[in-house]
């Protein structure tokens, strides 16, 4: 894949902050997706509790079949301090370094964090969907902000994630028995098609396949570098 720069990454807490109000206003949460999806990414970042090597993985499967298609890697120091809510000045570098080896952008990615669920409304989904510019969506495991009632325990019993006024996405259970997921838009997508495609890439587990099977690889990554000799 082909990625343009967006902003530089060398920047200061309060920097960062100001610069996701700025980058929010162009998230669009309208669905771009092809006609056919047929290719469905999922992203996860594995690293040490307080190290600063991260490791990232992307893995491709084809949709609606879920069949592995294409996966990539990366590692990198990073040195941004972990602030709550703007985890992907830590981990979008090393994410970015994986999509550059991968030979072609998928249809739609699904990310382990937030989509627009986010205090600025911008999430680890809607940052990568806009350095990208491919469609996104946040699939996370906690809240990170906003109220919600309880959600059906049934698999596909949903209710609304709302701030005040705004609704940012969808408490989704995406297993019979399990806790929900914190489903919004990345970006270039809307919050009905994007729980449509996390119901339709979950099967037997809570996370969505491709989710899973960057989460496995990126956390193989991180086990075979600390299996190397010093």
């Amino acid at each position: 894949m082909i990625i343009s720069d967006l902003h530089p990454w060398n920047l200061a807490p309060r920097d960062a902050a100001a610069l996701q109000r700025q980058l929010a206003a162009q998230v669009v949460v309208k669905d771009h997706l092809p006609p056919e999806v047929r290719q469905v990414a999922g992203v996860d970042v594995s690293y040490k509790k307080h190290g600063k090597m991260f490791f990232a993985a992307v893995s491709v499967l084809s949709f609606p079949d879920l069949e592995p298609l294409s996966r990539a890697t990366a590692q990198g120091l990073s040195e941004f301090p972990y602030i709550p809510g703007l985890l992907s000045f830590r981990e979008l570098p090393i994410v970015l370094e994986a999509f550059r080896r991968l030979p072609q952008a998928p249809d739609v990615i699904l990310v382990d964090g937030q989509g627009i669920a986010h205090p600025r409304r911008l999430g680890l989904a809607s940052h990568l969907g806009l350095w990208l510019g491919v469609p996104t969506i946040g699939c996370a495991k906690s809240r990170l902000c906003g109220e919600h009632p309880a959600p059906g325990k049934d698999k596909g019993d949903a209710v609304p994630l709302r701030d005040g006024e705004d609704t940012l996405g969808t408490v989704l259970t995406t297993r019979t028995g399990t806790r929900p997921l914190y489903v919004s838009p990345g970006h270039l997508i809307d919050q009905r098609r994007a729980v449509e495609i996390t119901l339709a890439c979950c099967r037997r587990y809570r996370q969505p396949e491709p989710t899973r099977s960057a989460h496995l690889l990126s956390n193989e990554l991180r086990r075979a570098a600390a299996d190397l000799p010093s």
